[in-house]
């Protein structure tokens, strides 16, 4: 059956949970103060899942309606990405072992999340970009053509 959040320890659903709203803040922490960003990304990660509805299985509809970030206090946007780009590589691993079938949403989830962030923000722009590249190659995504940008 469909994995639920029963299926994984408190650690792995935290790092399934710190991916996402990592994301989205990452990509917002060049705008400004990046403590404000928390409540935004967990939003937009609702919103997103929310309009795939049809589409979001029950996990993801379970990691976006949890509540709190998955951080605990952030000192710096440094720590920030580091923790983020750590938790979705364990991400993929916990998901690829306990549910295969939800690797791929779940890289999607992540990824729109950001580019939501970004395009609330006025625009995918450079920075934001490399951001989101950074994101992918943490998710196993990383786009292999050297020509791209």
């Amino acid at each position: 059956g469909m994995a639920r959040k029963d299926d994984f320890t408190e650690d792995e659903w935290t790092t399934l949970q710190k991916g996402i709203t990592g994301a989205g803040m990452l990509v917002s922490t060049g705008h400004r103060d990046f403590t404000d960003s928390f409540g935004e990304a967990a939003a937009l990660a609702r919103e997103l899942v929310t309009q795939r509805q049809e589409g979001a299985t029950e996990l993801l509809r379970e990691l976006a309606e949890a509540r709190g970030s998955g951080f605990g206090f952030v000192t710096s946007p440094n720590e920030l990405e580091e923790g983020t780009l750590q938790a979705l590589g364990e991400a993929v691993t916990i998901l690829s072992s306990k549910a295969p079938d939800e690797v791929e949403a779940y890289r999607e989830l992540v990824l729109g999340v950001a580019e939501k962030v970004a395009e609330a923000k006025g625009g995918v722009r450079d920075e934001e970009t490399a951001v989101i590249e950074k994101l992918r190659g943490a998710l196993g995504t990383a786009t292999a053509d050297p020509g791209h940008g």
